[in-house]
């Protein structure tokens, strides 16, 4: 059961979490207990089919405590051993949503009941965590828009107001930006001290076995071409913002802090690729002018764009042919035996 103030991101945690579960191979069902807020559940539905989740409704009833104790049924004669139940928010808090959600919670007894808190509200968000400890007594916290060094503070103080842990963050809107709270990574990434611990769990989610044994072999035997960069450049997006995976290089943390780092350059050099042709991007030697000028025109994007993008291409297959030329096999990494120590 999810408990929050209107705008935390409540809704959208939900999914995020749903989704994470469900990789973990649990049968999962959304819940849209939140009646007042217009298009709770239209939004909700939405995330749940993004996600090949289903979203338990009623349509016409506004009683919560009755849709949540529908949906407990529904789930197990349907064989989902997960439910999630978003519950309605209030912009500020007051009695009434208080009350609902301990009704809720008395009616389903959830096995974890989580406040979703926006850490972009300050002291606000300690006050708020306090008075729905105090009401519905949660058993743990999640903490949301989590994009800043700066925002860690708020973390530290929820967690010595409730005595409760802090158990996921949440750093952006796609539906993979949801990560299991360690202290120990937030501190150094407060500290510009890097997370490489997360950022190989990140990779690792992304990497598929067959795909990374493939890959090695092509970079060994130089023919690593553009498709393979593709598939590279969707697996970095999946894994969140450009920013802040760099912020997890331990180093990189304090010099990018102020960066502009774009990801729509992701998309930039996509658009290029996807206007090659497959001949293209299997031999890029091929690229001559009147190509360029063709996929630069299909991108929409200059020529100097898709020049600059050859180029750097073919300096990363020089530098993989030095390398593995030098080092043989066993100087490449195993990317299928990627393993933090």
């Amino acid at each position: 059961m999810l408990i929050g103030l209107q705008g935390c991101g409540k809704t959208t945690f939900s999914a995020k979490l749903a989704k994470y579960l469900k990789n973990r191979k649990r049968n999962v069902l959304l819940v849209a207990a939140d009646v007042y807020r217009p298009a709770a559940i239209d939004q909700l539905k939405i995330l749940g089919s993004q996600i090949s989740v289903p979203v338990f409704t009623m349509d016409g009833s506004k009683d919560p405590v009755k849709i949540a104790s529908e949906a407990m049924i529904y789930a197990k004669e349907n064989g989902l051993n997960t439910v999630i139940i978003d519950t309605a928010g209030r912009l500020h808090v007051d009695e009434d949503m208080m009350n609902e959600a301990a009704a809720i919670k008395a009616k389903v007894n959830p096995t974890e009941t989580l406040f979703v808190v926006d850490s972009m509200t300050g002291q606000d968000a300690v006050n708020s965590a306090k008075a729905f400890h105090e009401k519905v007594d949660f058993d743990g916290v999640v903490i949301t828009k989590l994009d800043g060094d700066s925002r860690g503070g708020c973390v530290l103080s929820i967690r010595a107001v409730v005595d409760r842990p802090v158990k996921f963050t949440s750093l952006g809107e796609k539906l993979d930006s949801i990560e299991l709270f360690y202290p120990e990574r937030m501190a150094s990434r407060i500290l510009g001290k890097g997370d490489i611990v997360s950022l190989v769990e990140k990779a690792q989610e992304q990497i598929d076995e067959k795909e990374a044994d493939d890959l090695e072999k092509k970079l060994l035997a130089n023919k690593f071409d553009f498709d393979d960069f593709l598939k590279q450049i969707k697996m970095i997006k999946k894994m969140g913002s450009l920013k802040s995976l760099l912020a997890m290089v331990p180093g990189l943390g304090s010099a990018i802090k102020n960066a502009d780092i774009d990801d729509k350059q992701l998309v930039k050099v996509e658009s290029i690729i996807q206007s090659m042709t497959k001949k293209e991007r299997i031999n890029p030697k091929i690229l001559n002018g009147s190509r360029r000028k063709r996929i630069a025109r299909g991108s929409g994007n200059t020529i100097q764009d898709v020049n600059r993008l050859i180029k750097q291409f073919e300096e990363m297959q020089r530098m993989v042919k030095m390398v593995s030329s030098k080092s043989g096999k066993s100087g490449m990494m195993n990317l299928k035996n990627f393993r933090y120590n």
